[in-house]
């Protein structure tokens, strides 16, 4: 399978994901929303809470195995693997940017 190539401040998220958890939120404009697992999430200080709860919860990698550009978003599929229920799964990141960094993220199956 050959690498594929993001939108740097997508492929910041995916990094700050895997490698720095606490990062997570620097990918985000101030104003960001992020929806995943039916929540949302407003803005840095609440995403941040969010991937911190995450990272306490489970352990995983998710590496991104295809990108489609749709309008104004970057939907990527990637495959996580951790210690989670129904590991591995493939999830895919809506992603809608703004100014250099994500303003948006919506994460389901």
């Amino acid at each position: 399978m050959q690498p594929v190539t993001l939108p740097e401040p997508i492929a910041a998220y995916f990094r700050a994901d895997s490698d720095d958890p606490q990062a997570v939120s620097t990918c985000f404009t101030k104003d960001a929303q992020v929806r995943d697992e039916g929540h949302t999430y407003d803005g840095r200080a609440a995403i941040q809470a969010w991937k911190d709860d995450s990272a306490s919860r489970y352990r995983y990698i998710a590496t991104p195995i295809a990108l489609e550009k749709a309008d104004r978003s970057h939907v990527v599929t990637a495959r996580v693997v951790g210690d989670f229920p129904g590991s591995p799964v493939d999830l895919r990141y809506s992603f809608m940017l703004e100014r250099g960094k994500i303003a948006s993220l919506e994460i389901g199956a």
